[in-house]
């Protein structure tokens, strides 16, 4: 006999009795520890339209728990999987796979679509491309299996990458930082000049280096983050490699989110863009490159502060940037273009 303090519960199915101190040393995850909490207040309550009203569920919701719900296993409570218990299975014959192998192998060159052709010509019969894809895939029949698996990885992580297209904007200063790297040929030389952009106030930062690394983007990005008192929640830019590795750590050292521009889709940092447009045109055209790294920020510097605090804005109704938003605002005396490179 168990010898804990049991109770007796009147459970969903009719009495049972269990011990509690199981119920509280279960390893249990967090959903199942919230349903838990719906049969406990329903124990109390006994009444199945006042537990849904107080957890904000549908009582097709509970009375679906209920019928899993066993209170002498909790684990009863954790979410199934979905997945349908017979999957699809190819439906590609034994010989029709060792014909498509020979010929990929016999043209490794030719896409799904031409091994389609030359299978109907000397077979007989249709196979569809999908197939071929997969008899490819689970053989790996590729030309370059080296570049294809370095292509492969760099697609998965693609797809973890956030989309500038899934942040909803807010009209908030330092709520989104559009950042950008303008690349400057001169004489042999190349020259990298990094823009900070806000996407509300339209205060903008820019500095220049000798290289497009992580390195020199992180730099850019401590910069930024000390001159704005820390006050960024998010960060868009493009997939450059600036914007990788090491500026990734210290987006997450800083606790920033990274929002990355679709591929090939300039208008999503359109913000930043037009920026880099204005500076090329008010600044660069007009004769003030070197590159001389300490020279030039300090020119930079000296056109920023015309830029946010003189130059009225048509977007702004024609008012400078640090007047249009200020009070969300507190930007540290600039300094950055006297330290060294």
């Amino acid at each position: 006999m168990i010898t804990n303090v049991k109770f007796l519960y009147k459970g969903i199915s009719g009495f049972a009795s269990f011990d509690r101190w199981s119920q509280t040393s279960a390893k249990i995850s967090q959903e199942a520890k919230k349903r838990l909490k719906w049969f406990d207040y329903y124990r109390e309550c006994q009444n199945v339209s006042k537990t849904c009203r107080h957890f904000g569920i549908s009582r097709k919701t509970f009375y679906a728990w209920q019928r899993c719900y066993d209170p002498r296993n909790l684990l009863s409570l954790e979410s199934k999987s979905s997945a349908p218990h017979q999957v699809r299975q190819p439906e590609i014959s034994w010989e029709q796979e060792q014909r498509i192998i020979k010929l990929r192998k016999q043209y490794p060159r030719y896409g799904k679509q031409k091994i389609v052709y030359l299978y109907r010509q000397q077979y007989g019969e249709i196979v569809s491309s999908w197939k071929i894809q997969k008899v490819i895939e689970r053989y790996h029949l590729y030309w370059n299996p080296i570049k294809t698996a370095r292509v492969a990885r760099k697609r998965r992580i693609a797809l973890k990458k956030k989309r500038i297209t899934e942040l909803k904007k807010k009209q908030i200063t330092g709520f989104l930082l559009c950042l950008d790297a303008i690349v400057i040929h001169w004489n042999g030389l190349k020259r990298y000049i990094f823009t900070a952009i806000d996407h509300y106030s339209k205060i903008a930062y820019a500095r220049m280096y000798s290289t497009q690394s992580s390195i020199s983007g992180t730099d850019f990005l401590l910069r930024l983050h000390y001159l704005l008192d820390g006050r960024i929640s998010n960060l868009g830019h493009d997939n450059g490699s600036s914007f990788q590795k090491k500026f990734i750590q210290a987006c997450q050292d800083l606790n920033l989110t990274q929002y990355w521009s679709r591929p090939r889709t300039p208008k999503d940092n359109s913000v930043n863009e037009r920026f880099n447009q204005t500076l090329k045109r008010e600044f660069l055209e007009l004769g003030n490159f070197t590159p001389d790294l300490v020279e030039f920020n300090q020119r930079l510097t000296d056109w920023l502060i015309e830029y946010n605090f003189r130059r009225p804005h048509q977007s702004l109704n024609y008012v400078p940037p640090i007047n249009f938003e200020v009070k969300y605002l507190k930007v540290l005396p600039r300094y950055p273009s006297s330290t060294t490179p």
